[in-house]
């Protein structure tokens, strides 16, 4: 200060006041309006609490007057309340903070903010802009700012008690008229800025509004605290205002200590409604099943939603299914387990319903029935792996939830961490972080699809509006969620602030599942998943391959039941079921054993044996059959076979059927192959009687195959084998001559 020219006087008396302030914070009192206690504003008393401030809040209970800030300005309730509860005071060195609550939260305590306001030298100092609102002709009229931002914020600002009576003296307004253009009016006029003495905080010491400022502000990890900080004019501002379609909620999720490196989430466990230990019912809960597409693994999917670990009794199913091909899907599932649950309500694709009218309906269903508590949204490609989902998502206790799926081996989810300014997906700082897990946590975020959990009360109060996910422009998830952050912008009159309606949570503390591929997916088999390897490798394998084919690399569980024939488990007993399925529904069988394959020779000149069989090509599936022994059979070869490398190329591959009055047995034969897999599809003793192979130049017979069992051995020379005869019922083996 002397250095610019401040008389000694001035600066000792400067001196003294922020001494005194530093001192004395109980001097500070914050003013904020809120008439009703939402989200954002629950966020912001816990930041206070936090640092301890004193907060009085104006306005409850009223109702809101103040416009609603989307089609026209407004918040001119919000100067009325404060010019009433100013006349009330009557100590002339109180500092008000006046701040909006639904958008703002402490980054720091009231002993830097008071020194940082003292520091300033003036006694109002609002928070600053760079864009002008909402009045753009007024923009040569604001005063010119050697550094900084030039237009004044009417979302916070801070002074003297006596010189904000001034300030709100002559306010006559209506409660829907504009606070910003009544603020903005007085600061552009020469005599009033200077009798009040008013300034901005051009470089955001004390107020950061995010608006038009989303490159200016960074997160600052420091001593177990989070700050926002200014990279533009290093400043670290002690209060963050989220106003405009800013990232408020992505800084909420950090600042002032809500997440850290040292401590994770230090507020995942508050306000818990635990389960465990409940002496009365279960929250009844309606589960929304959404089939819109044909999808693969549908009867897997209604596995996992049996296997949910929650009372049947306590929950109903409304189950949308668009899609004629998984008619039998969910007639399966109810067939069997149906009557299990509370209710049920079906809406098929004989009804012709759209998917937006679905989802209404289903919220509705809920809103309707006095005793549900949640609805659980889940949509059919949702690989649901977590059994205790629906209970931790009930436990998190959190208006709007849902668990974080992901697609392996891809950074995508169903959630997204930030919204681009005309409000579309943005990728966060975090959310890669997020997805990998290296930040564990429950994250308030924009948007969530696919799997959530709604509460009730929700839904019969802030989305009481029968057609939440209808959009002229918007996909229905989207327009679910814009209709979910905009709900206190129809209600509350959160300055230009889309993003602080009803919060959407996601969280990652555990795992939970994945997302399905829908693409290429056809319907044109009979068990059509089986061509999902390409697509869906991991729940191809959860599906077709055995539980104990992983053992088989660090265990040792390969059987040797004659010289070099190896024997280790491969498919699951419904793999075996849909392949051989699959070859009856196709059903086009080699009748004449002379002509399959009486132009395929082998090296030496020994000509194939001809079987009953269909190729893998017969039915589009050799491409895949080639994945699946790359992806498993090839490294069992080169574990069998040390210094052996395969590509696992096929010559043919086949499914044999024997049957005792078509082609029991087979005759002695060389393959024509450097090996040869032969998997058991049925089972000895059930499905038939004798079978088996015997390798003659050892003498030994395996005549108790294993269904889902593999044998691994050399085709050429060596092996010379033969197929046993079946005796009763019929055998199904899948065989396939590879080659390097």
């Amino acid at each position: 200060l002397y250095s610019i020219g401040c008389p000694p006087d001035t600066l000792l008396l400067s001196l003294v006041n922020v001494r005194f302030l530093y001192r004395f914070p109980d001097k500070l009192l914050v003013l904020t309006v809120a008439t009703t206690e939402t989200d954002g504003f629950k966020r912001f008393i816990r930041s206070a609490r936090h640092f301890n401030y004193t907060i009085k809040v104006l306005g409850r209970g009223e109702k809101w007057r103040g416009g609603d800030y989307m089609s026209m300005p407004g918040g001119g309730q919000k100067v009325r309340l404060l010019k009433s509860t100013l006349e009330e005071i009557t100590e002339e060195d109180k500092v008000v903070l006046f701040i909006d609550s639904y958008d703002v939260v402490f980054a720091s305590g009231p002993k830097e903010l008071l020194k940082k306001f003292q520091q300033v030298g003036h006694k109002v100092v609002f928070s600053a802009e760079n864009l002008i609102w909402p009045d753009r002709h007024l923009e040569d009229k604001h005063p010119h700012v050697r550094e900084g931002k030039r237009f004044l914020g009417s979302g916070g600002f801070i002074g003297y008690a006596p010189n904000l009576k001034t300030m709100v003296a002559d306010w006559t307004g209506k409660d829907n008229e504009s606070d910003q253009l009544f603020y903005t009016k007085i600061y552009i006029t020469p005599e009033k800025r200077k009798s009040i003495n008013i300034t901005l905080d051009s470089k955001c010491r004390l107020f950061q509004n995010l608006y038009g400022a989303l490159d200016e502000v960074v997160l600052k990890f420091e001593d177990g605290r989070v700050r926002a900080r200014n990279v533009m004019y290093d400043t670290l501002p002690v209060i963050v205002h989220g106003n405009g379609p800013t990232k408020i909620n992505y800084l909420g999720n950090y600042i002032p200590q809500t997440w850290t490196f040292e401590t994770g989430c230090t507020v995942c466990d508050e306000d818990q409604r635990l389960l465990s230990g409940l002496k009365s019912e279960y929250p009844l809960v309606v589960i929304g099943i959404f089939i819109q597409q044909p999808t693969p693994f549908v009867s897997v999917f209604f596995e996992r939603l049996f296997n949910l670990k929650y009372p049947k009794d306590r929950l109903k199913l409304f189950i949308y299914n668009h899609e004629p091909h998984h008619e039998q899907h969910v007639h399966s599932f109810l067939e069997d387990h149906g009557t299990e649950y509370r209710g049920v309500k079906v809406i098929g694709p004989e009804e012709d319903m759209d998917s937006v009218t679905s989802r209404n309906l289903g919220f509705d269903t809920c809103r309707q029935d006095i005793d549900c508590e949640y609805f659980f949204s889940l949509d059919a490609e949702v690989v649901l792996k977590n059994t205790d989902t629906l209970r931790i998502l009930i436990e998190q206790n959190r208006p709007i939830i849902a668990p974080m799926i992901t697609r392996p081996g891809k950074l995508w989810t169903n959630f997204w961490g930030a919204l681009s300014a005309d409000g579309y997906y943005a990728r966060s700082e975090d959310y890669v972080d997020i997805v990998q897990g290296r930040r564990v946590g429950v994250w308030n975020v924009p948007y969530i699809s696919s799997v959530y959990l709604v509460k009730a009360t929700v839904l019969r109060t802030d989305l009481a509006a029968e057609d939440v996910f209808h959009s002229e422009a918007l996909d229905p998830d989207m327009a679910f969620c814009r209709n979910v952050r905009d709900q206190d912008l129809l209600t509350e009159g959160c300055f230009l602030s889309p993003l602080q309606g009803v919060f959407m949570f996601v969280t990652n503390r555990q795992e939970f599942g994945r997302m399905l591929s829908t693409e290429n997916y056809k319907t044109n088999h009979l068990h059509n998943d089986l061509w999902q390897l390409f697509e869906n490798p991991l729940d191809w394998e959860e599906r077709y391959i055995h539980e104990n084919y992983s053992r088989i690399m660090t265990e040792d569980i390969v059987e040797t039941p004659c010289p070099d024939v190896y024997w280790f488990p491969i498919f699951t007993d419904i793999a075996c079921k849909h392949l051989i399925e699959e070859m009856e529904n196709y059903g086009q069988w080699s009748g004449d054993p002379n002509r399959r394959h009486s132009t395929c020779t082998i090296q030496g000149g020994y000509e194939n044996v001809p079987t009953i069989d269909i190729h893998m090509n017969q039915i589009d599936f050799d491409k895949d059959w080639q994945k699946f022994l790359l992806d498993y059979v090839a490294p069992i070869t080169e574990k069998m076979f040390p210094g052996y490398y395969t590509q696992a190329l096929f010559d043919l591959a086949f499914v044999v059927r024997y049957k005792p009055d078509e082609q029991p047995s087979l005759r002695p034969h060389h393959d024509a192959s450097t090996f040869t897999i032969n998997i058991a599809l049925n089972q000895v003793g059930t499905d038939f009687q004798g079978g088996g192979c015997r390798f003659l130049r050892y003498d030994c017979s395996i005549t108790a195959p294993r269904k889902g069992w593999a044998l691994l051995h050399p085709g050429r020379l060596t092996h010379y084998h033969e197929g046993l005869p079946t005796t009763e019922g019929v055998r199904y083996i899948a065989v396939s001559f590879v080659d390097p």
